[in-house]
């Protein structure tokens, strides 16, 4: 490696470390090798399991049976945002899909292909799209600036802010922020009600809510944005689906 190189590379190194001192099960020092932040997972993976054993002997033999979920969530991929701490629940009682601030994107066979498992295979009863205040991609979104390929998937967000334009004049830093975060939220509750995968539950009878929510950084608390759509009337009428109920 050159000398250039392996001094840039040093550097970025030094940034990870400073980012990841504040987690406990990583233990890095100011002097660390990547081998043993590669193997402390490993590691904290064994401690785990052989706790996990200790409190619940039969978990795993639970876990092995199958699961039956029954809330599917739609979050951001952020490191910060654990699904299962965060909300208290333990492995197999929630089925989750993350990409960059939780969008619900109609043209990501990925996103559709968890949520038609889920709707369809899982029966789950509630997806939720959970935002968190602070999101690296709501903030890129928001700027001019151009990171690449991601540009084109940031381009949905900004159509969010083009479609509230009117609410979100004057505000500005945080606020502007943290009001994107919500409204982004809601969009994408509103584009999975528009899916014929959620429409086709509705019209055979399916008890399914999709819902809404943000999750605050600061001080780990879930703010329920108060929408809940159960129905297809909510929607409007140019998105509504006919004739699902007998495919």
């Amino acid at each position: 490696m050159e000398a250039s190189k392996q001094h840039e590379f040093t550097l970025h190194f030094d940034s990870i470390a400073l980012h990841l001192e504040f987690f406990p099960i990583i233990a890095l020092e100011t002097e660390f090798k990547m081998e043993d932040v590669y193997t402390s997972l490993l590691t904290g993976n064994r401690k785990w399991v052989a706790e996990t054993n200790e409190l619940d002997p039969g978990f795993f033999d639970r876990l092995e049976k199958g699961q039956k979920p029954q809330f599917l969530w739609i979050g951001c991929a952020d490191s910060r945002v654990p699904t299962s701490q965060i909300t208290g629940t333990l492995p197999g009682e929630i089925f989750v899909h993350r990409n960059i601030a939780n969008m619900v994107v109609h043209t990501d066979i990925n996103m559709l292909s968890v949520l038609q498992y889920a709707v369809d295979v899982l029966e789950v009863k509630h997806v939720i799209v959970c935002g968190h205040y602070g999101c690296g991609g709501v903030d890129a979104a928001l700027s001019n600036k151009s990171y690449g390929l991601i540009d084109n998937w940031l381009r949905n967000i900004k159509d969010v802010h083009r479609l509230h334009h009117n609410e979100l004049i004057g505000l500005s830093g945080k606020e502007l922020s943290n009001r994107m975060v919500e409204l982004n939220v809601i969009e994408q509750v509103h584009n999975l009600c528009k899916t014929n995968i959620v429409q086709e539950a509705w019209s055979k009878g399916r008890s399914l809510q999709v819902h809404g929510w943000v999750y605050s950084l600061k001080d780990g608390v879930i703010k329920d944005l108060e929408l809940m759509v159960d129905d297809e009337d909510h929607l409007a009428n140019i998105y509504r689906l006919d004739g699902l109920e007998n495919d």
